[in-house]
């Protein structure tokens, strides 16, 4: 019952969108005795759990075990289902974890180049001329438009902390094993890795598929509300004390290590509860140095991708899938989004190409491009990132029939540029 539970808040945040394990510590001078606000709610419920460093550490202080996903489509699948671009269903040939050696598929190259699928994935050997799921995840995992090119140069996010508030994570994924400092958990139902949260911690920090592979990750495990009655009601008051916790950790690291945003995959609105009390913690947080990223709080939208071409071609890309039906007004930065291989919660050294990203996948990509920033300009604020972002960003065409346009796409290379060169 719990992996559906899990897999129904990973899509509708995508919509919107015992003892602790003392690995991987980080002594450090101090740290701040846990709230009792925090500490009561170890008594609240067996299901939702809150594990917290103890003194004086940072520490991973669970490990949640691998997801399985082979019941998605249990067996050996006998037809591929038929994408329909007139529809507005999400994941329509979800393949993760799915044996299709049974198939002849050689004529559906249309339905594969919309499928989501993973490593685990087992593909016929009659498969249409020009699908090659390793060459199409391993495009996918480019963060694209030049972010390579900075790596190169030495702007990973090295020595800039991302905090990311999110659901339950695999702690020991390859992406970003090395470079999570911190994993704990508040108000967090999840029992195993939730496909959400590597996806997320590899956008931002992930060694292939992060924009900041370099820069430290703090990661809070959270569960945005409570099941009940056969519902889900939203309860933000876990995701301020998220944020709130963020905010003390960050005050007893050392002075070139501090976290300097946080990503938070979900639009915050007036229809949840508890609401104003996570405006209320993102204010705290920005009087500490600390910039917020989610849903909504900048003018920013996701971009869809031809899976075939190369992320790092600005032509490549497309209106986000959500959205491409929309007359766009060129009024906010566009970052890449669907079409993206990332991190999978099935494996450690486990990926999977997600077709459609939803907004969910922007915001870590943003505050990876924030710890870029912030490595080269220590100085940068978010108001000065967002203003030279704007100014640096590109425009195309929608398409080589269409007169309509498609900006402003951000830029990473001049956006840098010009971050590097602010007085």
């Amino acid at each position: 019952m719990k992996r559906f539970i899990c897999l129904f808040i990973a899509i509708s945040i995508l919509l919107a969108g015992c003892a602790p394990a003392k690995t991987t510590q980080t002594e450090i001078s101090e740290i701040p005795e846990q709230p009792d606000e925090i500490l009561e709610t170890l008594e609240e419920s067996e299901e939702y759990r809150t594990l917290l460093s103890p003194e004086n550490q940072l520490t991973i202080v669970r490990k949640p075990s691998a997801a399985d996903y082979s019941f998605i489509n249990p067996g050996k699948m006998k037809e591929l289902p038929i994408y329909n671009s007139d529809s507005d269903e999400m994941w329509q040939i979800d393949l993760r974890s799915s044996d299709l050696t049974k198939l002849d598929l050689s004529e559906r190259l249309n339905d594969l180049l919309n499928a989501n699928f993973d490593s685990k994935t087992q593909w016929p050997n009659k498969l249409p001329e020009g699908f090659d799921p390793e060459m199409i995840m391993e495009l996918g995992k480019n963060p694209g438009l030049g972010i390579r090119e900075l790596h190169k140069k030495g702007i990973t996010g090295k020595g800039i902390g991302i905090a990311i508030i999110d659901q339950g994570l695999l702690v020991d994924h390859v992406e970003y094993k090395e470079q999570l400092k911190l994993y704990e958990e508040i108000h967090c139902i999840d029992e195993v890795a939730a496909m959400h949260g590597p996806a997320v911690a590899s956008i931002a920090v992930g060694k292939t598929v992060g924009v900041a592979p370099e820069a430290d990750l703090y990661y809070i495990a959270e569960t945005h509300g409570i099941f009940e009655n056969g519902g889900f009601e939203w309860d933000l008051s876990w995701l301020a004390k998220s944020i709130d916790r963020i905010v003390e950790i960050n005050k007893i690291l050392p002075k070139g290590e501090k976290i300097r945003v946080i990503s938070i995959s979900l639009g915050v609105g007036g229809n949840m509860n508890g609401y104003e009390q996570v405006f209320d913690s993102i204010k705290k947080a920005k009087e500490e140095g600390i910039y917020t990223v989610y849903v909504g709080s900048n003018p920013y939208f996701g971009l869809g991708r031809d899976p075939l071409k190369s992320p790092d071609d600005i032509n490549s890309f497309t209106k986000g899938d959500f959205w491409k039906k929309q007359i766009y007004e060129n009024d906010r930065l566009l970052v890449p989004m669907d079409y993206r291989c990332t991190a999978s919660p099935t494996g450690v050294d486990d990926y999977v190409f997600y077709k459609e990203g939803g907004m969910s996948w922007t915001v870590p990509y943003i505050a990876g491009l924030y710890a870029l920033a912030c490595q080269v300009n220590p100085d940068i604020t978010p108001e000065a990132f967002w203003r030279e972002a704007f100014n640096a960003s590109d425009i195309i065409s929608v398409d080589n029939n269409s007169q309509e346009k498609l900006g402003k796409i951000v830029n990473p290379i001049k956006l840098i540029e010009k971050i590097e060169n602010i007085k």
